[in-house]
């Protein structure tokens, strides 16, 4: 789908606030945020303090939560978890959710652990990557910030943000991103709409300022044990960007406004599992991220 086929939109203009409202009130709400993933989190109570950390008031209110291990000793390093940045990747949501629920007594013992397993709820319901106003919180953690969803985890993050040692941020790349967000996108903007190649396999986006190739190379490893890892394309590329070593390409977090550029971690990478490959199913998926997360903490702990 191109700008000029988007049904949304002036080709070449970008949206008004009608048009971004036009879209809105084009989505609908497929699955339920509070029985699939409120109830699971309400269920990880006896480990956990679970932390309301704010509220969106979309068509509906969404309560924002956070899981604080009650293992929890002050001066030890922070290993924060985030999930659902994009609500409609599913395994983020899931695997932080199964992370915390099967979380080793190694890590808890070894770092603070705080997960945030599903930081945008509407997305996660409409299967969306924006916000309710055609704004993709994942660009937009910065203070200021218009997603209330990225500017309530900032301020929720914010008195713990020295002591992160590693974030992990657990994505999806999904067909959808260029069957339909993607044009959206294009067409929101105004501009010619450039679909990437969709990489079969799991990668990492690590970050530019921080790249860390050992790290990200240990999770890579471990991670193949579950599921595989995404080749290059014919230009040495995933997504459109430049493979910087075996399944890992680099992002400018901070400058972009991605979650993984949240704090100053000095250990921080961003998964993308891809859930419409023939070789994997909705578990393998979710395996996949908790093996990220594991296998990033177990590189850390031996540091």
């Amino acid at each position: 789908m191109s700008k000029e086929t988007y049904p949304i939109g002036i080709a070449g203009q970008p949206w008004s606030e009608e048009h971004k409202q036009a879209w809105f009130q084009a989505q609908v709400k497929q699955r339920s945020y509070e029985t699939q993933v409120l109830s699971k989190i309400e269920q990880l109570g006896n480990d956990y303090d679970i932390i309301q950390y704010g509220q969106l008031e979309y068509e509906h209110t969404y309560g924002l939560f956070a899981l604080k291990h009650k293992n929890w000793q002050k001066g030890r390093p922070i290993a924060l978890v985030t999930g659902g940045v994009h609500g409609y990747e599913t395994s983020g949501v899931h695997g932080a959710l199964a992370f915390a629920e099967n979380v080793t007594d190694a890590h808890c013992d070894t770092f603070n652990i705080l997960v945030v397993p599903c930081v945008s709820p509407w997305g996660y319901e409409t299967i969306n990557r924006w916000n309710p106003k055609a704004i993709d919180p994942n660009r937009s953690f910065y203070e200021g910030s218009d997603a209330a969803e990225s500017q309530l985890l900032l301020d929720f993050i914010a008195p713990f943000s020295s002591d992160v040692l590693v974030h992990i941020d657990l994505h999806e790349t999904t067909d959808t991103d260029n069957s339909q967000f993607r044009p959206a996108l294009a067409a929101r903007d105004g501009v010619t709409n450039h679909n990437w190649n969709i990489p079969d396999g799991f990668y990492l986006v690590a970050d530019t300022e921080r790249p860390q190739p050992l790290f990200q190379e240990a999770i890579i490893d471990h991670v193949e044990t579950v599921t595989h890892i995404a080749p290059a394309d014919n230009n040495n590329q995933l997504i459109g960007v430049e493979l910087q070593q075996r399944g890992v390409i680099e992002y400018a977090g901070k400058k972009l406004g991605l979650c993984m550029g949240l704090t100053n971690a000095p250990y921080v990478t961003t998964t993308e599992v891809y859930p419409d490959s023939p070789k994997v199913d909705d578990q393998s998926c979710i395996d996949a991220q908790v093996a990220a997360v594991t296998s990033a903490l177990d590189f850390v702990a031996q540091l």
